[in-house]
């Protein structure tokens, strides 16, 4: 749909004091990029007032100012909440701009004070060593989304709406970033926000036609096209387009307003009509200014507003070139700052009556800083769901179908500030018993057969999408706003959302760390499943452990990682997870069914520590063994106790200790995590200058890198995933990357000189082994029986 600008929403001295805001907005953002001195031009420009570094973005603040200016007049009109996300790159000159005029800035940093003295320090800190970034870090009031990577804005702004009935999140999404994949999909979210549960996203798609130095696709498709892209993705797109200010501001407002006064009658009828709501077609409007609004026409004889030469700095050596200084100046008055500030350099009292008041205003929305929200769960006691384990190793279950009943009970007791996110498979990773609690979240089309098993429901909790990146996307908006969630995904296909893990993480470090007015937010729970040792059937592409190398590329401060050995360690785990905040914490366990081993009581004790002996399969009893059997993971750890089960059959003199690993971060010295473990609690376990034999989930240099600064590190010795396998048994896959019982054992003779010789027999045995399980697989498509059903003998 079009705007009608012929339809006047704005007063003559509506549109003159907004269009001044506007103007000190964007004198504010030029300023930013370009001035260190002279912060209202009461003289002169120079080139000692020119930062000696140019570093910033022009291109798209003017437009998303325009956007904060009308939201402004609606909040204070309807009395809304709304959230404001900046999706376009390194758009921050618009939200900080408007932080500063609202006040909010110098409440947070008073040394920003509403002055000229502030302004100075506030114009200087922009992109400028050990100041701010150029996009919305979370240094910046009022953000939830840095925009470091794009791509992710929308998604966000739906995980802030979802069970957040009153928020309305404008999403300004940049014309460039709506070229990339994660940007694409989440348009689909509307398929997925209940009008009478959650809250309303009202997308802003800015066309202002260029990226960095190319035009950007949608701006250059036909206006029908574009209009029935919008529609085909089931939304009702409104067009403001134009360049004249005066023009623009009244159809702005009565887009705008024609767009809030729609969802609330969405939502009104929706609450009002009692029934199972229908997904209607949410508004949205697409924005078309010229790239580097009301910035010089030309430079030097080129195109510069509305060209990709305005996307960065419009004007690059003003500190150099004395006509182009000239250029600067006249562009920075253009603005006629001296109308909008006072003497004092405060903006004029007038200006300072438009934007809406205390948490209203949109840089001091409390959903920003969603950690003040933000209200511990009302958990169950995760002991009540335990296993009843009698004996260690010698009865069979799903880790994760015992996880899910904990957290179907989660779901129950929370049924506002929780959801679980998954990709399709939260029934394939055996958690469907969380749809005894909640359905899977569906706006779309229901057909009859969807009641026969497909746990479909309009106000569902469960939120299945076939894209991680939706998914994360909507997991970190609804944290960073105060919730709890929980995720989980096969393991090969969690590198999907592995930018995403890195711009969060960043995000918590710079937040725990730095900035006090951050509340701690629930933390990201990633739940790693469908693991490479159990892919035998999908084979080499369902292969790859690699998501917690790149965990552990972050800081230690903001990531975890839990791989427990069983069901009850796993309970333990997860409680501890979701009482967390401020981490991404990645837990790995398997969906299949597996040996147990441990108790509550031992799988709580084995967890808090982290890290520990397993007496029943060592022999060493508290002396010093002739090997250490390490291991991490659920399959890992199987494998080593056949192992150690073979050796102390063979080999009865072997002394062997058995440690078990759960948390990894306890391999790291404590000096470089606070979780880690000091020298000699490391020692304690694992020796001096004894084998170390340690069997682990994942890529082995992993380990490696963990411990390279451990005393005994020289005598560690790691079996991990080689990148071997495709279509094999269980067994043999493990065979083929050197993780299974007997080339464990052969490792262990092999290291422990007093072996060498008088285990020769066995050694050959052991590859005898090897070689019949190889080829029992191939003949019979299943691995032998006594692999199938091995216990614990003990």
């Amino acid at each position: 749909m079009n705007s009608n600008p012929s339809e006047s929403k704005l007063s003559n001295d509506e549109q003159r004091n907004m269009d001044a805001y506007w103007r000190a907005c964007n004198y504010l953002c030029a300023g930013m990029l370009y001035l260190t001195a002279n912060p209202l031009l009461r003289e002169p420009l120079k080139p000692e007032h020119i930062k000696n570094r140019l570093l910033g973005h022009w291109g798209s603040d003017p437009g998303q100012t325009f956007i904060w200016v009308h939201l402004n007049r609606l909040i204070k009109k309807y009395d809304l909440d709304v959230l404001f996300i900046s999706g376009p790159g390194h758009g921050a000159p618009a939200t900080l701009s408007n932080s500063y005029l609202e006040g909010v800035y110098s409440e947070v940093y008073p040394a920003m004070s509403r002055d000229l003295e502030g302004m100075q320090k506030f114009f200087k800190q922009f992109s400028f060593p050990g100041g701010i970034g150029s996009h919305c870090t979370p240094e910046t009031p009022g953000s939830i989304h840095e925009g470091g990577e794009l791509g992710y804005s929308l998604s966000h702004g739906f995980g802030a709406a979802f069970d957040n009935p009153d928020l309305i999140v404008a999403v300004v999404v940049g014309d460039g970033e709506a070229e990339t994949g994660p940007l694409a999909t989440s348009w689909h979210s509307n398929k997925f926000l209940n009008p009478i549960c959650d809250g309303a996203v009202l997308p802003i798609l800015h066309l202002n036609g260029y990226k960095i130095a190319n035009p950007t696709i949608l701006a250059r498709i036909s206006h029908e096209e574009l209009e029935c892209l919008f529609k085909g993705y089931g939304w009702k797109p409104y067009f403001v387009e134009g360049h004249d200010p005066e023009v623009m501001h009244q159809a702005m407002a009565g887009v705008m307003e024609e767009c809030v006064n729609e969802i609330r009658a969405i939502q009104q009828h929706a609450r009002s009509a009692g029934g199972n709501p229908k997904r209607p077609r949410w508004p949205m409007i697409v924005l078309g200014t010229p790239k580097g609004w009301t910035a010089p026409k030309e430079i030097d004889g080129h195109k510069l507003e509305g060209s990709w030469r305005a996307h960065q700095m419009p004007i690059l050596d003003p500190k150099t070139n004395p006509a182009h200084l000239k250029e600067v100046e006249n562009w920075l008055r253009s603005y006629r700052p001296e109308e909008l500030f006072d003497e004092k350099g405060a903006l004029i009292a007038k200006l300072q009556e438009l934007p809406p008041a205390g948490t209203r205003r949109i840089s001091a929305n409390p959903h920003a800083n969603g950690g003040a929200l933000r209200k511990p769960l009302i958990l169950p006691d995760f002991r009540q769901y335990a296993l009843k384990v009698e004996k260690p190793g010698t009865t069979e279950a799903s880790s994760t179908d015992t996880l899910a009943h904990f957290l179907r009970d989660v779901m129950r007791k929370n049924m506002t500030n929780f959801r679980v996110f998954g990709p399709d498979e939260t029934a394939s990773n055996k958690l469907q018993v969380i749809y005894e609690a909640s359905g899977k979240t569906w706006m779309a089309e229901m057909k009859p057969e969807d009641a026969d098993g497909g746990d479909l429901s309009t106000d569902g909790r469960v939120m299945e999408m076939l894209s991680e990146h939706t998914l994360e996307g909507w997991f970190e908006g609804y944290v960073l706003t105060g919730r709890h969630g929980f995720f989980s995904s096969y393991e090969a296909f969690v590198h999907v959302i592995d930018s995403m893990f890195n711009q969060h993480a960043k995000w918590l470090e710079k937040s725990k760390l730095e900035l006090r007015w951050r509340a701690p937010i629930s933390s990201i729970n990633l739940l790693i499943t469908s693991l490479v040792w159990r892919q035998d059937h999908n084979g080499f592409t369902h292969q790859d452990p690699g998501f917690l190398d790149i965990v552990t590329n972050k800081s230690a401060e903001v990531t975890r990682i839990y791989l427990p050995p069983d069901a009850n360690c796993l309970l333990s785990v997860a409680n501890h997870c979701l009482c967390s905040t401020n981490y991404v914490n990645v837990i790995v366990a398997d969906k299949a069914l597996h040996l147990q081993y441990l108790n509550m009581d031992e799988a709580v004790n084995h967890c808090t520590k982290g890290i520990g002996v397993w007496d029943f399969a060592s022999n060493d009893a508290g002396e010093d063994p002739d090997v250490v059997m390490a291991c991490a993971g659920d399959i890992p750890t199987s494998e080593a106790l056949a192992a150690v089960s073979i050796l102390q059959e063979r080999c009865p003199e072997l002394k062997i200790r058995f440690v078990n690993v759960v948390d990894l971060f306890r391999l790291m010295p404590e000096k470089e995590h606070p979780h880690g473990m000091s020298d000699r609690e490391f020692d304690s376990l694992f020796t001096k200058d004894k084998p170390v034999i340690f069997n682990f989930h994942a890529y082995a240099s992993l380990i490696h890198k963990l411990t390279y600064r451990r005393t005994n590190h020289d005598n560690i010795h790691v079996r991990g995933y080689k990148e071997k396998g495709n279509i094999n048994t269980p067994l043999e896959l493990a065979i083929l990357n050197q993780v299974d019982r007997y080339n464990l054992a052969i490792d262990v003779i092999d290291r422990v000189t007093s072996l060498q010789s008088k285990a020769a027999h066995t050694r050959e045995w052991l590859q005898d082994q090897i070689i019949d399980c190889i080829n029992y697989a191939h003949e019979n498509g299943i691995d032998c029986q006594e692999a199938r059903e091995w216990k614990w003998p003990g």
